[in-house]
């Protein structure tokens, strides 16, 4: 039996190599963050000098994004100051995943509220102040807006990396999980600023006061099933749930070649579109695990391999 610890093509890697951070995602994150933090400050006065219960919530409610991107961009920086922390075995990376899983159970937890609310006002309406409200809720989008454009031009830098094959990997999901929940955060009070203009001016040009109350259920459940596909994305990448990764497959095409095969496989990200794997191989005689390493380089993603021969 033959064991090979073995790196990426160019040679060893130390714990903390496997991801470069994302310095324009943490100063986009940090930016968006105060911009929210002001933002939030002039609804909580308005709201309370026009005597307008809606614009106090919407208040409130952006600080909890507030919170959600001072989270994301606090996880940046310890990443950042973890990352040559040797007791990392595959880097920092994990921290800012974490943070993003954290967010979207708090988006989950707003939505709830949004809900919560909602259906109070339904039962107990309140007289709304239309022109002020409108124009704070105008505000409010436009801030969004702004820090969504801040976010998306922080997003890919630091960390495009190319392949040596033909094939792309996560087409449909962000590398940086971080960052995106940063983003939600932002596209959500975006959207439930829209619904809320459009609310208001139902209620204010045509008296349908009772559609601000539906307007909130119905952003209720769109950050509800935003914050669930984040959820999903980092929670598959804390629990390691990759097996179902195209990379998987690759890793089997490229190994099982003349009569070896592979008895024991496990793949496992290491950062953003970094892998590492275990295998265990059934090997011919003549294979030696040098060779298998060299089959594998043609995937540059896979930068940590264990090679067990039998």
């Amino acid at each position: 039996m033959t064991t090979l610890h073995d790196d990426s093509p160019g040679g060893w890697l130390h714990s903390h190599d496997f991801d470069a951070g994302n310095p324009a995602g943490e100063r986009g994150t940090r930016l968006v963050m105060w911009l929210t933090l002001a933002t939030m400050a002039v609804e909580i006065a308005a709201g309370w000098w026009f005597n307008s219960m809606a614009l106090l919530a919407d208040g409130w409610h952006m600080s909890s994004h507030a919170l959600a991107l001072g989270l994301a961009a606090g996880a940046y920086a310890l990443a950042r100051r973890e990352a040559r922390d040797p007791r990392y075995a595959f880097g920092t990376w994990k921290i800012e995943v974490l943070a993003g899983f954290a967010s979207a159970v708090l988006l989950l937890v707003v939505a709830a509220l949004m809900v919560a609310g909602s259906v109070e006002r339904l039962i107990d309406p309140q007289a709304i102040h239309y022109p002020e409200a409108m124009a704070v809720a105008v505000l409010g989008l436009l801030v969004n807006l702004g820090s969504a454009w801040l976010l998306g031009g922080g997003h890919g830098h630091g960390h495009d990396h190319h392949h040596a094959h033909d094939h792309d990997h996560d087409h449909d999901h962000p590398h940086d999980l971080n960052l995106r929940s940063a983003q939600v955060h932002v596209l959500t009070d975006a959207a439930t600023s829209v619904l809320a203009i459009v609310a208001l001016g139902a209620g204010w040009w045509l008296g349908w006061a009772w559609l601000d109350p539906v307007m909130g259920i119905v952003g209720a459940v769109l950050v509800a099933l935003w914050a669930k596909g984040l959820v999903t994305d980092t929670a598959r990448v804390l629990l390691d749930r990759e097996m179902d990764h195209p990379v998987v497959a690759e890793i089997r095409e490229v190994v099982e070649v003349d009569g070896a095969r592979i008895t024991d496989l496990h793949v496992w990200r290491v950062g953003r579109e970094r892998f590492a794997c275990a295998i265990t191989l059934s090997a011919p005689p003549g294979l030696s695990a040098a060779e298998v390493h060299r089959r594998l380089a043609v995937h540059e993603e896979i930068v940590h391999a264990t090679i067990e021969l039998q």
